[in-house]
């Protein structure tokens, strides 16, 4: 990273919005992460997204093996700016990627015999899979989860909108994780990263910027 190109940037930010980067980057986390795998009601990706920002969780990835997909902005309401996306065309890559990074694969799903949301072992780096609106979850997720997470329910309904059930699983697990010291927090050079990336996104025409201010200093 350019750092002199980064205090530049920072430069042109209030000091009110440098600060708030700071504190919000104090309470980003990867520990968790949420995956959705060919969800087709674009809306619901977008919450997904903004519950992501939320409850503080970084990284959201999305499998669009089926359907392309946009974030709606409206509904992701600026997350898109905040929540670092990756998209992968099939489950697999998905799931070879977040294991090589020390995630287990978590399938949340009400029918299997799975652990109930407040006994979920917070402590284990998690990837939590939401599946489609109908079907829910593939096979290939079901075959290669590391265990399996439902909320619990007493009524006759045996499902939740996919956002709904993502921000309750959040907000129970990253609670948890912080009340039971586990060790979520981010580096300090992930920090900074996204402090850098935030500082781009913020700025109006920041490309424009950034090449006149290489062009500038360069002359």
């Amino acid at each position: 990273m350019d750092l002199q190109l980064f205090e530049f940037l920072q430069s042109l930010l209030t000091e009110r919005r440098r600060e708030l980067f700071k504190e919000v980057l104090d309470q980003r986390t990867r520990h968790f992460t949420v995956v959705t795998e060919d969800v087709y009601q674009l809306h619901n990706t977008s919450a997904v997204m903004r519950t992501c920002d939320v409850f503080g969780v970084q990284d959201l990835h999305v499998v669009e093996e089926k359907y392309g997909k946009r974030i709606d902005k409206e509904i992701a309401m600026g997350a898109q700016k905040w929540v670092s996306l990756y998209r992968y065309d099939s489950v697999n890559s998905c799931i070879e990627a977040l294991r090589s990074k020390g995630y287990q694969i978590i399938a949340t799903t009400p029918h299997n015999d799975s652990t109930l949301l407040h006994d979920f072992d917070v402590a284990n780096k998690s990837a939590f899979f939401f599946g489609k609106e109908n079907d829910g979850l593939s096979d290939v997720v079901m075959r290669q989860a590391d265990g399996f997470l439902k909320i619990p329910m007493y009524g006759f309904t045996e499902s939740l909108n996919i956002s709904v059930s993502a921000a309750i699983i959040l907000q129970e697990v990253v609670t948890r994780m912080r009340i039971e010291g586990v060790p979520w927090s981010l580096t300090e050079a992930e920090k900074l990263e996204l402090e850098m990336h935030w500082t781009q996104k913020t700025i109006k025409s920041a490309p424009e910027i950034i090449e006149r201010y290489y062009k500038d200093n360069n002359s």
